[in-house]
């Protein structure tokens, strides 16, 4: 009888453990629904659309949210080395502030549904925001484990949560509190622009798996844009309209490059076409109605379809790699 001893793995026992390896990029899927329960929301308005689509997608958003926010704080507890080695990851690092950015979009999700709750969501998500804006943005400025290669417009994610603010602010908090955010998101925008146009124009181009955070780039003008008109009582001055077109300009022109976006994969960076296609399209079909542009209207109507179609590819697409084992592994 053999008394050869069974060979010992050096991996941890934990190693193959679904929830060590569950990934905060995960709460872009609730970024990316609620964003489409918004742009139905605006539909309904705008185009007649059926209310109850914008409702339920909103209801969802908030299940999917809570289900994430239970299995991410799961792995917190359970996991802690492996949480911080995701949060000290110099690109994964952006993702964390899709936590409190969820909150706030579902607080305008549910503010004519259920006003208390948008209430306790925008403030709790404001606070969280806040938090992980002056984290990030100071592990940045010590950037003793970055390079050029870890900037990506996922860097946008703190940002962008600073300029979505007063959408529901203007309801719910001091107009003071919603230009602060509004002037740090904007201005710290325009700054992150230029470092990615330097890293675009001068260095190699960004990984292909995250090639798709490029449509980041058409969110911080077109959430600047719904948020400045409720700052500005929903006038379209001048200024608003720079920041449409500058959002519709980015949107044409990532439109442009799709024969190189088509070669892609599936990852679950995909989800970064989800919500910034939402913006744009809430912004359409807001500058179309207060303008009265019957081409901008059906420009948002048209985008409308496409995103929401595209939200339903993103669904199978990441389910499908669930199944597969393909999402919650290592890095």
């Amino acid at each position: 009888m053999s008394t050869t001893p069974a060979p010992h793995s050096a991996e941890p026992a934990h190693a193959s453990s679904w929830l060590a390896h569950f990934p905060i990029t995960l709460f872009a899927t609730i970024m990316g629904t609620t964003g489409l329960a918004i742009a139905w929301h605006k539909s309904a308005q705008v185009l007649a659309m059926p209310p109850g689509v914008g409702i339920g997608l909103s209801y969802l958003a908030l299940a999917l949210f809570i289900v994430l926010l239970l299995g991410y704080g799961a792995k917190m507890v359970r996991y802690p080395g492996e949480f911080l080695d995701e949060f000290n990851h110099p690109v994964r690092i952006s993702f964390f502030p899709a936590i409190s950015i969820s909150a706030i979009l579902l607080s305008i999700a549910f503010l004519h549904i259920l006003p208390s709750l948008s209430w306790a969501l925008w403030w709790g998500g404001v606070a969280l925001h806040l938090v992980f804006t002056l984290v990030i943005m100071s592990s940045w400025i010590h950037h003793t484990h970055y390079q050029i290669q870890h900037s990506t417009p996922a860097w946008f994610i703190p940002v962008v949560g600073n300029i979505l603010v007063p959408i529901a602010g203007m309801t719910h908090g001091s107009p003071e509190i919603s230009w602060f955010f509004f002037s740090v998101g904007l201005v710290f925008w325009i700054v992150l622009l230029t470092v990615m146009m330097n890293r675009f124009f001068f260095h190699p181009p960004v990984a292909t798996k995250l090639l798709p955070t490029l449509f980041i780039l058409i969110a911080p003008p077109a959430v600047g844009f719904l948020s400045y008109l409720a700052l500005d009582g929903g006038v379209v001055d001048n200024f608003a309209r720079v920041l449409y077109y500058v959002g519709l300009f980015t949107t044409l022109l990532l439109f442009y490059q799709l024969p190189q976006f088509r070669k892609v994969p599936f990852f679950m960076s995909w989800w970064a076409y989800s919500f910034p296609l939402a913006a744009i399209t809430i912004a359409s079909l807001s500058m179309g109605s207060i303008i009265g542009s019957g081409f901008l209207i059906g420009l948002g109507g048209t985008l409308l379809a496409l995103t929401t179609a595209l939200i339903a590819l993103l669904v199978v697409l990441t389910l499908k790699a669930i199944a597969d084992g393909k999402v919650f592994i290592p890095e």
